[in-house]
């Protein structure tokens, strides 16, 4: 796979939340709204400068080669699919991660540790909800968050599964979100005020 950015690299995870009880709610009309899923979300990652490294069901694994992007990105896929009209009322709400690390490219991507903090974190997150690492946090910050319309909302540290050490998570914050609390409803309260995320991205 050519011209995925290196050195220091944005992942980007995403899935729809509750995508089974979509299936059997929608039956034959489910993959209607898979496509216009996949559409919204392309076009975002395009419109930021994104590399769609893998596509997997309802999920995305996107490649960044600046935080701010990455996180532009997010916040439209979000703003898109609240604002879509979906077919018979579906509700179609994706969880979002963004993590900021060192890419270790292989022939078909990358792998590494940071692809997979990327996903936990992705997998913290709540339907309508972006989560961001605090590497990715500190990249943007320098950029005065407030000019490029959202900000970065402190949700604590959270032991994500998989990883030693518990990890400090920032909320997106903008017009048009929903304000979610971070694993709520797929984690459980571990030592020390940190959580624990038990499902996968």
């Amino acid at each position: 796979m050519s011209g995925l950015p290196g050195g220091l690299v944005t992942f980007l995870f995403s899935d729809i939340e509750g995508s089974t009880r979509l299936v059997k709610a929608l039956r034959d009309r489910y993959p209607q709204v898979l496509a216009e899923h996949r559409r919204l979300v392309r076009a975002a990652i395009a419109a930021h400068g994104g590399h769609e490294v893998d596509m997997q069901g309802d999920g995305f694994f996107v490649a960044f080669g600046g935080a701010t992007q990455a996180v532009l990105c997010a916040l439209e896929v979000q703003r898109a699919l609240a604002a879509h009209r979906w077919p018979a009322g579906a509700g179609v709400r994706v969880r979002i991660g963004v993590h900021t690390g060192q890419a270790v490219l292989t022939g078909d991507g990358y792998t590494g540790v940071a692809v997979h903090r990327a996903a936990r974190i992705c997998a913290a997150a709540r339907g309508g909800q972006v989560l961001i690492s605090q590497t990715t946090q500190d990249v943007v910050e320098d950029q005065e968050e407030e000019e490029l319309g959202f900000t970065l909302v402190d949700v604590g540290e959270y032991r994500l599964k998989g990883l030693d050490r518990p990890v400090r998570l920032f909320r997106l914050a903008a017009a048009g979100l929903d304000p979610v609390r971070a694993a709520e409803g797929g984690a459980e309260r571990a030592a020390g005020g940190a959580c624990m995320v038990s499902r996968l991205c």
